[in-house]
């Protein structure tokens, strides 16, 4: 078939499908099918037959109110990616030390493209809020995980994010480039990052980088706490710890150089919150 023909028969299966899938998202866990055909851009027809076949595999899931959800299998699919996998088995104790060590939100994070991506989340109940979720996305120069991951990434990567346009969540979201370039080199300087209500006005984020066997930076871990009378120093410690330990279990050879062991308590009198 000629590229002419292909684009008058308009997208292949394979990208109706992921077209599908695309429609789920943050506000959309649970559409109707004409839902999932308008925000796909198919036929009615179309979608009830590719989405019948998905839901028959068990990607998608048809509740008993008629709507369709993203179903078990595609979690237990998605769930094999390598560089969560291995990752998640290997920090998750690290990451629970760091939970009991703050009691606050611990989120672990990688990097795919321009946005960081939340493959793990420990949410404390009576935390501040935090908006990421596992699976969901942010932008890179907008969190403490996603800065960490920037100031680590390939030059290419960063003057690609520094000449884009910046979203601003909130008034103090950095979208200046060269208030940007700045705080990468500060991150790369001291090995961790701060950012002050940058996704959120009331919460504060303290982040610090993973490394691998070969020591490229391949994740980045934050503790989220509220903004207000937060003291950053004091969280500091524990999460270049934990950071140390998850990298340790990688086999990073600067981590085997350190103590990492488990997370150490915040010093003594100290609060993650300054209070």
């Amino acid at each position: 078939m000629s590229p002419a023909q292909g684009a008058r028969n308009g997208p292949s299966v394979t990208g109706r499908v992921l077209g599908i899938l695309s429609a789920f998202g943050p506000g959309a866990e649970a559409l109707t099918l004409s839902g999932i055909a308008r925000a796909a851009g198919l036929p009615l027809s179309t979608a009830h037959r590719l989405v019948g076949e998905l839901a028959s595999w068990g990607a998608l899931e048809r509740g008993e109110d008629g709507r369709y959800r993203i179903g078990l299998r595609l979690w237990e699919v998605g769930a094999l990616a390598p560089r969560s996998l291995g990752l998640r088995e290997r920090a998750m104790p690290y990451l629970e030390d760091l939970y009991e060590a703050t009691r606050q939100n611990v989120q672990l994070g990688v990097r795919d493209g321009h946005e960081v991506v939340y493959v793990e989340r420990l949410a404390h109940p009576e935390a501040v809020r935090v908006f990421s979720r596992v699976g969901g996305r942010m932008p890179l120069h907008a969190t403490g995980v996603g800065q960490v991951l920037l100031a680590y990434a390939p030059a290419a990567v960063q003057e690609e994010v520094l000449a884009a346009p910046m979203t601003a969540l909130t008034p103090r979201t950095i979208t200046d480039p060269y208030e940007l370039r700045r705080t990468l080199a500060a991150v790369r300087r001291e090995g961790v990052a701060v950012c002050d209500g940058m996704v959120d006005l009331l919460s504060l984020s303290v982040a610090a980088p993973v490394r691998g066997e070969d020591e490229r930076v391949v994740a980045s871990l934050s503790v989220v706490v509220p903004s207000a009378g937060a003291e950053p120093r004091a969280i500091v410690p524990a999460v270049r710890a934990a950071a140390r330990g998850i990298s340790r279990a990688l086999g990073a050879p600067s981590a085997r150089r350190r103590p990492a062991g488990v997370v150490s308590p915040l010093p003594a009198g100290a609060s993650p919150t300054g209070g």
